[in-house]
């Protein structure tokens, strides 16, 4: 199960991440997002749990709590949803 953490303080690391969700089972994976210009976290992150019944119960108890500070948001992730596209401005487009 995919799970979507927000509300991270930007002192949060992928390690912390692994290691808040670790107690409840195995992590495949453990990412905070991080800003591409500015190298510094957006906030947010995606943990990975083989174990769907493990995931379900971190998001029950983990939702809610204060980490660093602030009430973490957790949940299942859910498919980004595609987007229409946005019209281009250019000066290539002919109207």
């Amino acid at each position: 199960m995919n799970i979507y953490i927000s509300n991270l303080s930007f002192a949060v690391i992928d390690e912390d991440l692994r290691s808040y969700f670790a107690e409840y089972g195995e992590v495949s994976s453990a990412k905070v997002i991080m800003d591409k210009f500015t190298n510094r976290s957006k906030g947010f992150g995606f943990v990975e749990m083989a174990d769907d019944a493990a995931a379900a119960k971190a998001i029950q108890e983990l939702d809610g709590a204060t980490v660093d500070g602030r009430t973490i948001k957790v949940m299942e992730a859910r498919p980004k949803e595609d987007k229409p596209a946005r019209p281009s401005y250019s000066n290539n487009n002919r109207w």
